[in-house]
C-alpha cells in the first residue's frame, strides 16, 4: 500500500472530471464568494447523505472521525468505502484511536486494499489493555482528535457534531441523539480538504500498519468484509429508507435547497494533540477573534457545558452589556458522563442569578434505556450531542466544539463559522420553540434553590425540587466531584 495516495499539493479536481463536479460546479460559479450550505438535523438524512455521497464518489474520499462504531451504520459505511475503493476511488481514513477498540481486524482488512490508507491519531501501543497506555503516556493519550468531517471528490463536505454510529443516526434501538451537521459546497470545501491534509501529515498521526502488527499482511487474496453485515432484516429496512431519500438526486440535478452565505473553517492546529500548539492558534481564541463580542443575543447548544470560572466571568460580562444569553445542555438524567455534569452544576445558581436562561434536555429514552456512564473520556453518548451557537441572529458555528476545558485545551476540534441571518434565525427560532416541550427550564425559587420546570398544556407547570429522573447517588456524586480540582479534565 502506498504511503500517500496522492500528492499533498494536488487538492483541486480537474474541471467537470467527476459526477459531483459536474453537478456542483455550475451552482458554485453563480456564488463565487459564498458556500452552499444544507443543514442536516435529522439522523436518517445525515446517514443517507454520507452513504449516498460515498456511492457517488469517483476520485477521492477523505474522512476524519473521533468515533466509528462497529454497529449497523458503521459497517454499512465501511462497506461503502470498500465499494468505492473497488471502483478505483482513493480513500483516506483518519480515526482517533481512543475509540477503535474491537476494530483492528476490520481496519486491517480495509487497509490492505491498494486504494485505501488508514491512519490513527495518538495511537495506543497496547491494543487490548489500553488502560496500560495511560499509565506510561497519559499526557499524550489524554489528548484526542474530536474532529468530524467527510469530503468527497473535493466538491462536497459534511462537517458537524455527529460521529459514526447507530445512536447518532437514529438507527436500531439506540437512543437518538439530538445533533446537527451541515453539508457544504463551494470555497469552504477547499478549506476542509486542506485542513485534512494538515492532519494527515501531522506528527500526532501514525500509519495504521505501523501500529497494528497484522496490518502488513502481504497476501494477495481479495479484500472483503463479512456478507452477514448486509443480511439482516433491520439493514434491509434501513437501506430502503435511505434509498428513498432524495438528497443525492437533488444534489445531482441542482435542485437541493442551499443557503448561500460566507463560511469559513475554524480548526485546531493538530500539534495540540501533542501539547505543542501555540495558544493563539487554539479554537476558542480564534473564535473570539473572528466572531467578536455578541451585542444582543447569544444562544449556546452544547452536549457538555463546563464554563469554568473564567468562562462564567466572560458570560456575566456579556450580560452586563445587555446581551440575552440562553444555554441548552444535557440534564443529569440525559448525560452519559455524570462527573462532567458536575463542572456545569456548580455554576448554575450564579448563572441564573444574573439572568442567564438555562435549559436542560430531557432524556429521550426511558431510565432503563439510559446510556451507560462513559466516565471521564467524553465519548459524547448523551441525548444531546449537538455543538452549535448563534450570535445576534447573524452568525452560526456548527462543529465538534463543546464549551468545556477538554475541547478548549486538550482535544483538537473543528467547525464551520457561517454568516447567515437565515440559518442563525432558524436555529434561534427552533431553540425557542422546542425548549418548552423537550427541556426543563431552570429557575431559582424564593430560597435561592434551583428548580426544574416542565410544562403541561398551555398553563400547567410541574416543578421539580431535585434533578428529575435521577437517583440520589447520582446527585451525591455530582456534588462530590464539583468540590474536587478536576475541572481541567472534564
Amino acid at each position: 500500500m502506498a504511503e500517500a495516495l496522492y500528492p499533498q499539493d494536488n487538492l483541486t479536481p480537474a474541471a467537470n472530471r467527476t459526477r459531483l463536479a459536474r453537478a456542483v460546479a455550475p451552482r458554485v460559479a453563480q456564488h463565487p464568494r459564498h458556500s452552499g450550505l444544507h443543514p442536516l438535523s435529522d439522523g436518517l438524512d445525515a446517514f443517507a447523505a454520507r452513504y449516498l455521497l460515498l456511492a457517488m464518489a469517483e476520485d477521492r474520499i477523505d474522512i476524519q472521525y473521533y468515533i466509528w462504531q462497529n454497529d449497523m451504520s458503521g459497517r454499512l459505511l465501511f462497506s461503502a468505502l470498500l465499494e468505492a475503493a473497488d471502483r478505483g476511488v482513493q480513500v483516506r481514513l483518519l480515526l482517533d484511536d481512543n475509540n477503535t477498540m474491537g476494530l483492528d481486524e476490520t481496519l486491517s482488512e480495509l487497509n490492505r486494499h491498494p486504494q485505501i490508507a488508514i491512519r490513527l491519531f495518538n495511537p495506543f501501543s497496547f491494543r487490548t489493555l489500553r488502560a496500560l497506555g495511560y499509565l506510561s503516556d497519559f499526557a499524550r493519550l489524554n489528548r484526542r482528535m474530536h474532529n468530524k468531517s467527510i469530503t468527497v471528490d473535493d466538491m462536497v463536505t459534511i462537517v458537524g457534531g455527529r460521529n459514526i454510529g447507530d445512536e447518532y443516526f437514529g438507527a436500531g434501538k439506540q437512543p437518538l441523539f439530538s445533533d446537527l451537521d451541515v453539508m457544504a459546497i463551494g470555497p469552504v470545501v477547499t478549506e476542509v480538504a486542506e485542513d485534512f491534509e494538515r492532519y494527515w501529515h501531522s506528527a500526532a498521526v501514525k500509519p495504521f500498519e505501523s501500529v497494528v502488527d497484522n496490518a502488513t499482511d502481504a497476501s494477495r487474496r481479495a479484500v472483503s468484509l463479512p456478507e452477514a453485515w448486509r443480511d439482516s432484516e433491520q439493514v434491509a429496512r434501513y437501506m430502503q429508507r435511505v434509498q428513498s431519500c432524495g438528497y443525492m438526486s437533488q444534489l445531482d440535478s441542482g435542485e437541493l435547497e442551499m443557503i448561500w452565505a460566507p463560511a469559513r473553517l475554524l480548526s485546531d492546529d493538530p500539534r495540540k494533540g501533542l501539547g505543542k500548539a501555540r495558544r493563539a492558534t487554539l479554537l476558542p481564541q480564534r473564535m473570539l477573534e473572528v466572531i467578536g463580542r455578541p451585542q444582543r443575543q447569544f444562544d449556546i447548544i452544547s452536549a457538555y457545558f463546563v464554563p469554568t470560572r473564567a468562562g462564567v466571568a466572560q458570560l456575566l460580562g456579556l450580560v452586563r452589556h445587555g446581551v440575552d444569553i440562553a444555554i441548552l445542555t444535557n440534564s443529569l438524567a440525559a448525560n452519559d458522563v455524570s462527573v462532567v455534569h458536575a463542572g456545569y452544576a456548580k455554576w448554575r445558581k450564579k448563572l441564573l442569578r444574573h439572568g442567564i436562561r438555562l435549559y436542560e434536555l430531557k432524556p429521550q429514552s426511558s431510565r432503563e434505556e439510559k446510556p451507560h456512564d462513559r466516565g471521564l473520556t467524553g465519548n459524547s453518548g448523551s441525548s444531546l450531542h449537538a455543538k452549535t451557537f448563534s450570535v445576534d441572529n447573524q452568525k452560526v458555528f456548527i462543529g465538534s466544539f463543546n464549551f468545556d476545558p477538554r475541547s478548549a485545551v486538550l482535544n483538537t476540534e473543528m467547525g464551520l463559522l457561517i454568516e447567515s441571518e437565515v440559518l442563525a434565525g432558524d436555529i434561534h427560532q427552533r431553540f425557542v420553540e422546542e425548549m418548552r416541550e423537550r427541556a426543563w427550564a431552570l429557575r431559582l425559587d424564593k430560597w435561592g434553590r434551583v428548580n426544574w420546570v416542565e410544562y403541561e398544556g398551555e398553563a400547567r407547570e410541574i416543578v421539580h425540587k431535585h434533578e428529575p429522573n435521577t437517583h440520589i447517588w447520582q446527585r451525591l456524586l455530582v456534588r462530590l466531584v464539583w468540590r474536587l480540582p478536576v475541572e481541567w479534565l472534564l
